[in-house]
């Protein structure tokens, strides 16, 4: 499971043409799984996020993406953080992680999520709904595609989905965890106690012990022992080998994309020893594991190893 997973968000680098494009993605995740990540994490999405840029700007499909990166790489687990449950049928979804799995090498991880970004829906013509649709259409798909990847059968007569007697062949090389991503207390974490191995929350981090609470109601509604569950939060940091360019290279960063600049007090910035103690700290709010992404500097060669060299020692058992 993630306790330390590097996610790369941006895909729009200074200098960086379409042609070279997938060389320096490529070279963040040699770099992350080298250094000691566990996980690399690309985000599910056809435009870019609004707090990260302009949704004409580059973004490579994520399972294409990551099937290329699994060739490049031999230890990290690979995964979407995460993936639109929208955007694919459920048994879609499912045999493209298998194989996913199985060009990895048996290192594949299903992110799934119930979908939230209209404006990708509505221009690229997928069927948004309302809220209440998306978690419902969620939950019918994991009835779909868990049951694929543990090698059954399932049949389903849904609202939103139907299968009869779905084969999956080649089954997955090893066991696919599953992570839901989101921090809603009432459905996703629910979701989270019912169906997945992994929660991956994204909130303030004084937010974080509640979301904590909720988990572990949920699990003991639902009878389960919450300690099977990893639960791992999503961060950004800015890295440098000194205080001074962790700053520079921030502000260089925003001012380049002012209109989707991060609030800096929402990017960890710092040296190694810096960065260190703040994740350290949230460690100890009792999250066991952290995702990463590095939109200002990742693709600065060197930047995600020296991330990864300053982390690591904080998730040895």
């Amino acid at each position: 499971m993630t306790l330390l997973g590097y996610q790369i968000p941006n895909f729009t680098y200074q200098g960086v043409a379409p042609a070279q494009l997938f060389d320096v993605v490529k070279g963040q995740a040699v770099e992350a799984e080298s250094s000691g990540f566990d996980t690399v994490l690309v985000m599910d999405h056809f435009y870019q996020l609004a707090q990260l840029g302009r949704p004409e700007q580059e973004m490579i499909e994520c399972y294409t993406l990551l099937s290329a990166l699994a060739q490049h790489t031999s230890r990290v687990r690979l995964s979407a953080l995460v993936t639109g449950n929208t955007y694919r049928a459920p048994a879609l979804l499912a045999k493209t992680v298998t194989a996913l799995d199985v060009v990895s090498g048996g290192r594949a991880q299903l992110g799934i999520g119930a979908g939230w970004f209209e404006l990708e829906h509505d221009s690229l013509g997928f069927e948004f709904g309302t809220f209440t649709d998306r978690f419902e259409r969620l939950e019918e798909a994991l009835q779909i595609i868990i049951p694929m990847l543990r090698g059954e059968r399932p049949s389903l007569d849904g609202k939103w989905y139907r299968v009869k007697d779905a084969i999956n062949n080649p089954a997955p090389l090893a066991r696919i965890p599953i992570m839901i991503g989101g921090g809603g207390e009432k459905k996703t974490l629910r979701m989270v106690a019912q169906y997945a191995d992994e929660s991956n929350i994204i909130c303030a981090a004084g937010e974080i012990g509640r979301k904590l609470e909720a988990l572990a109601g949920h699990c003991a509604a639902l009878g389960r022992d919450r300690s099977e569950i990893t639960v791992s939060y999503q961060t950004s940091v800015c890295i440098a080998p000194t205080h001074e360019q962790a700053i520079a290279d921030l502000d260089a960063h925003i001012a380049r994309q002012p209109e989707a600049a991060p609030r800096r007090d929402s990017v960890i910035t710092g040296n190694p020893d810096e960065v260190a103690e703040q994740y350290a700290a949230l460690l100890a709010t009792g999250v066991d594991g952290v995702t990463v992404s590095m939109s200002s500097v990742g693709h600065i060669e060197g930047r995600v190893a020296l991330l990864g060299e300053a982390l690591a020692p904080l998730f040895k058992r």
